[in-house]
């Protein structure tokens, strides 16, 4: 054997493929200061859920009313220009019969002119009375408009005259006497503006959106029965239209609105308004399967199921006519939806139905 080789230093020279460093012209590295980094969430989507599926029209929560736009005038010129010449036309053809009357008698024409007084101060009467049905419903989008603002700037000065606009605008709601009179007792008390408007929210108009609830969800039952009973699908659709058209009425009395015939129409167009922009006033195959399936096809027969869907959108009505109809927006409540009735309607049909069989 060899004997073992001794340890020796041997120098390293540098790679001549790599470039060597000089050392004077090598700028000093500098240390990263410590500093804080913000953790992101990151959100994993499975691959099996589509993202642009719509929300289940159940549970789904509607958006919040908004204002018409102003259309063209041109529509309220030819109105007012029409109103003026058949205004003129009766009036001429009063004239005329007038003095018909006075040429054959006396009496029958003072008797004319007596019956034409009565009518035309039974009409200023009737559009007094519209103007000012008008003028309610304008003041309600105004006010729920001023409110949405200073909950949005916080502004106390303004809060304050939206809440006292709001007790003198349902001050003949006897529901309201407790929370008009401790909103009085705290007015001064509140500094925000937004937490302001939301305590006259709950304080307020919570007894009468619980009124309102118990309207739709009436209304809702009644078309929802009578639609199941009915032979005809035009008596469906007749019914369903005079009970909404009596529910957007009601609820418009309910918060302090008390719309006439004109401001009826108003109302009813913003109502459909609103449920055109939200998109909850189509029935296609899905809401009707959402509605009735699921398990409650096996509960209901299929007229009662179609009486459900109508209830349903009859529901839906209601809830759009409370949005239009409410002083203020829903900010401190939750805004209702179609879960808060879906429950009581088929209980409702099931034990119709159970009725029956004992029957």
């Amino acid at each position: 054997m060899s004997a073992p080789r001794k340890p020796a230093a041997f120098s390293l020279e540098p790679d001549a493929a790599e470039p060597q460093r000089n050392q004077a012209t090598e700028t000093p590295r500098t240390h990263r200061k410590p500093r804080a980094i913000a953790a992101e969430t990151a959100v994993v989507t499975p691959a099996e859920i589509d993202v642009f599926d719509e929300a289940d029209i159940v549970a789904a929560e509607p958006p919040p009313a908004t204002a018409p736009k102003r259309g063209s005038r041109i529509g309220a010129v030819f109105l007012a220009a029409a109103g003026v010449l058949i205004s003129l036309g009766i009036g001429l053809w009063t004239d005329r019969l007038i003095r018909d009357l006075f040429s054959r008698a006396d009496w029958l024409g003072w008797l004319a002119v007596a019956a034409a007084a009565i009518a035309a101060l039974a009409f200023l009467v009737i559009v007094g009375r519209e103007l000012l049905a008008l003028r309610r419903l304008a003041s309600v989008e105004r006010l729920r408009g001023r409110a949405a603002d200073a909950i949005e700037r916080n502004d106390p000065r303004s809060a304050r005259a939206v809440v006292d606009e709001l007790s003198s605008f349902v001050a003949s709601k006897p529901q309201t006497a407790a929370g008009r009179r401790a909103m009085q007792e705290l007015r001064n008390d509140v500094i925000d503006g937004a937490d302001l408007l939301r305590l006259a929210e709950t304080e307020i108009l919570a007894p009468l959106d619980a009124r309102a609830k118990v309207l739709i969800l009436d209304a809702a039952k009644r078309v929802s029965l009578v639609t199941a009973v009915s032979p005809r699908a035009l008596v469906d659709i007749a019914y369903v239209v005079f009970e909404a058209g009596r529910l957007i009425r009601r609820l418009s009395d309910l918060y302090g609105g008390r719309p006439g015939t004109l401001g009826f129409f108003r109302l009813a167009r913003s109502v459909l308004a609103h449920l055109a922009v939200t998109g909850s006033i189509a029935v296609g195959d899905s809401f009707v399967q959402q509605i009735v399936g699921h398990g409650l096809a096996a509960k209901l027969s299929a007229k009662l199921g179609e009486g459900v869907v109508n209830g349903m959108m009859t529901a839906r009505i209601g809830i759009a006519a409370m949005e239009t109809t409410r002083p203020l927006p829903f900010t401190a409540t939750k805004r209702p939806g179609m879960g808060d009735f879906l429950a009581a309607l088929t209980t409702f049909a099931s034990k119709d139905k159970a009725a029956d069989k004992t029957k």
